[in-house]
Parts: C-alpha cells; structure tokens; sequence
C-alpha cells in the first residue's frame, strides 16, 4: 500500500472520528441523555481509533522501510517525497481538531457527571431530612394518643 493510499485512507477515517466527535456532543448537550446512543457513539468510536492505530502503525512502517527516520521530520520528508505533503498537512490539522473535539467532549462528560453528582447529593439531603418517621407517621406534628389506650 502506498504512503498516499495509506494517509488518504487515515484522513476518511479521522472524518469520521470527527463526525462521531460531533454527534457525541450534541448527544450530551441534550436536556434528557440517551445512554444507549452514547454507548453506541463509545462503541463506534473504539473501532475507529483501533482501525486508526492500525494504519498508523503500518503508515510508520513503511516509512521506516522506505528509510526515513522514525518521528515527524521523517514523516514530513516521506510525505515530500511521495508527493502528498498537502495530504499529509491535511492528516495533521484534522488529527488536531479531532484531539480538540475530544478533549472537548471530555470535558463536557466531566461536568455532566459533577452535575449529576450534585443532584444526587441534593436529593440526598432532601431524602434525609423526610418529613415522616420510620413508623410513618408525620415528623412535624406531635405523636397521637392511641385511641385503644
């Protein structure tokens, strides 16, 4: 496989991820989640980024074969060479955009989870401050008499 095949096919692959990205943060910024899309997005998304790694492990390995040293500069240079540096610029901005989305998303999960959090512990408080006694009668009014007394 050539090295212009390779990123190419890196790039419709690092679309998609965008594209998941995306649609994962739309899904987290609705009012009631949908758990199971989520879950679907996660599934998705762990498919891709271990068919990314694949080809990256493979685009590096010809890259090596084909004698550029290992890193960025010789990525660069293989990519000159080959003639796709443009594709391979195009690799590289996308790929950042992709870490932004997903720091992104990140965060997003974070302050959903410390929002949720919070209503936990707030329902807590409420539940622990019940009006009704374990026996069930009410905890504001004084204890009745037993009328069989």
């Amino acid at each position: 496989m050539s090295l212009a095949s390779l990123l190419t096919d890196q790039q419709q692959r690092i679309d998609a991820l965008i594209s998941l990205l995306g649609n994962e943060q739309t899904l987290l910024t609705r009012g009631d989640i949908d758990g199971d899309a989520l879950a679907d997005v996660a599934h998705q998304k762990q498919q891709l980024l271990t068919e990314l790694e694949r080809i990256e492990t493979l685009r590096r390995s010809v890259q090596k074969r084909l004698g550029y040293e290992s890193g960025a500069q010789g990525a660069k240079a293989a990519a000159s060479d080959a003639g796709c540096t443009d594709t391979w610029n195009r690799l590289l901005e996308k790929s950042e955009r992709a870490a932004r989305m997903n720091a992104l998303t990140g965060e997003m999960l974070s302050l959903r989870m410390q929002h949720n959090q919070k209503m936990l512990d707030y329902i807590r408080q409420i539940a622990e401050k019940t009006l009704y006694n374990p026996d069930g009668r009410n905890s504001a009014q004084p204890g009745r008499i037993n009328a069989s007394a």
